[in-house]
């Protein structure tokens, strides 16, 4: 989808917020017309359910708002008397559509001073897992990636199985695309050996399948360097790519999206513009032996 639909997507989901809260908002002692102003709602929201105003940040993340709006249904759900399990699996089975029904059908009421600490030693588990997810997530998404060297092309500098932190703050980093997949995986599922992400990835279905449509444009943050020669650099291999990072016999009707593609790690020897020879084994860059 382009930015515009994207645009129009979310004020949607916004009315379909308000439509299923407003009742709830003023139960909170807030105004009705807060549950469907943009951004704002959710900073309301995050007083209502006694969570830290960051939250909304976090909501806004593609991949990481996949835990965290959950997260919001469950504790909007909490703050008014209903956290049992049996609540919050209902809100994430209905999508929270579930606060619909507290806001229409349940005479609820609202609890202002509520104990934020799980009430057991599992939920406390759970909530230290996904929030470690989401921390984890931020950092591999935005500032540091751990990669393997899948492959001998620069044997004599870094060798197969060689394990790399690379920075993607240095040349900025690129937002994710695809916005339904697991966290902290490429594009497989350790040990499942399952797509990590929602795309259909079939030729003749792709430019029609929903699962497409979901796809954000791409979009790079500012870094604070440019590529220079004889940089290594991870980049997406920008052809037809691998079934897994592990079949090197690609598959020429297999396709994914940008930000799922195979990783390649592999030396800038030139720059836009440059002018490359090899001579004897040698690389000249305009009519200059590159020395490593």
């Amino acid at each position: 989808m382009t930015w515009t639909q994207w645009f129009i997507f979310l004020l949607i989901l916004q009315i379909i917020h308000g439509l299923g809260t407003w009742k709830l908002y003023v139960k909170a002692g807030r105004q009705a017309w807060e549950a469907f102003v943009p951004v704002y709602n959710a900073v309301v929201l995050m007083k209502i359910i006694s969570r830290p105003w960051w939250w909304v940040i976090l909501m806004f993340l593609p991949i990481v708002n996949l835990i965290m709006i959950p997260a919001a249904w469950v504790e909007t759900a909490r703050a008014f008397g209903k956290d049992t399990k049996l609540d919050a699996l209902i809100c994430i089975v209905t999508l929270g559509f579930y606060l619909y029904y507290l806001n229409y059908m349940e005479d609820v009421t609202y609890i202002e001073d509520r104990k934020l600490k799980p009430k057991t030693s599992t939920g406390e588990w759970i909530t230290s897992i996904l929030f470690a997810i989401v921390a984890a997530t931020i950092v591999h998404t935005y500032f540091f990636q751990p990669f393997v060297i899948p492959s001998s092309s620069l044997e004599k500098s870094l060798l197969v199985g060689d394990f790399l932190i690379v920075s993607k703050i240095h040349y900025g980093p690129r937002t994710p695309m695809t916005t339904v997949a697991a966290p902290m995986v490429h594009d497989t599922i350790p040990v499942l050996k399952t797509k990590s992400y929602l795309y259909n990835d079939n030729f003749e279905e792709r430019n029609s399948s929903w699962k497409n449509k979901l796809q954000l444009p791409y979009f790079r943050l500012p870094g604070f360097e440019t590529v220079e020669r004889n940089d290594i650099v991870v980049f997406n291999q920008p052809a037809d790519t691998l079934l897994n990072m592990n079949d090197f016999t690609p598959d020429r009707n297999y396709y994914k999206p940008i930000d799922k593609k195979t990783n390649l790690v592999k030396r800038c020897v030139g720059l836009p513009g440059d002018t490359l020879e090899l001579r004897n084994g040698y690389v000249f860059i305009n009519g200059k032996q590159n020395k490593l």
